[in-house]
């Protein structure tokens, strides 16, 4: 396969000028030169797919450098890749990425509410711009429900900001426990080969589900105690106010 510059640009889904870009910033091997003109393979192609991967998980276009250049070991660099991949529990096949017009088209919110939502911290995109998936439409459609079931706009945002302030606490105490108790006892160790980043990426695969999994448990049983204990308060209340109640 050769490829002119526009070509693989084209087959990238990616503009010229974004192509040269990513090549003056080392994430593009040079192509191979006849004359003035400049062909690239699909090693190049796959470079590019590479690169918008990572970037739609959210990492910056230096991390990536330093990942598709060695510069990461393997221990770090296996981590890469298995979050820039399907996470565990995903559909492997992905899915198109929506932006944020598109997925108000698809769930038939307006982008003003989306962008709100958005705002709040429970809508977070993989990418950033055009990188959200059907998940997040199911998520949406979920917070149209609460919507539709009389819970007020502004409560909705006032939850999902206070939501968004814990989940990011609970999140950051697990990446943080996971580096000091996983990943820095398996360095210091072992040597970081790739019998490491097999052994680091199976903990990832093991322990990612298992705590959403029970992050999610405790909030649904949380919730439904408290629900409990407010019903019978209420009701108690209320019969101590009746008159003649005994």
């Amino acid at each position: 396969m050769r490829l002119r510059v526009d070509e693989l640009a084209a087959r990238s889904g990616l503009s010229v000028d974004t192509v040269r870009f990513y090549q003056s910033k080392g994430l593009l091997g040079q192509p191979e030169r006849e004359g003035r003109i400049a062909w690239y393979s699909k090693a190049h192609l796959e470079q590019l797919e590479r690169v918008r991967a990572l970037k739609e998980r959210g990492f910056t276009l230096d991390f990536i450098r330093r990942l598709l250049t060695g510069e990461l070991d393997p221990i770090d660099a296996a981590l890469a890749a298995a979050v820039s991949g399907p996470l565990p529990g995903e559909d492997s096949e992905g899915g198109e990425l929506m932006t944020l017009e598109q997925l108000a088209a698809h769930t038939g919110v307006s982008e003003t509410l989306l962008e709100a939502i958005a705002r709040t911290g429970l809508l977070l995109s993989d990418a950033g711009e055009g990188g959200y998936t059907s998940a997040d439409a199911d998520a949406v459609r979920a917070g149209l429900k609460l919507l539709e079931a009389g819970l007020p706009l502004s409560e909705l945002l006032d939850l999902a900001r206070r939501h968004d302030a814990a989940m990011t606490a609970i999140a950051e105490q697990a990446v943080d426990v996971f580096v000091r108790f996983v990943r820095d006892p398996l360095r210091a160790s072992a040597p970081a080969d790739d019998s490491a980043a097999e052994r680091i990426v199976e903990s990832f695969n093991t322990m990612l589900p298992a705590t959403a999994a029970l992050v999610a448990h405790h909030f649904r049983r949380r919730l439904l105690q408290i629900a409990r204990a407010r019903m019978e308060r209420e009701g108690v209340e209320g019969l101590e106010a009746t008159p003649g109640a005994s």
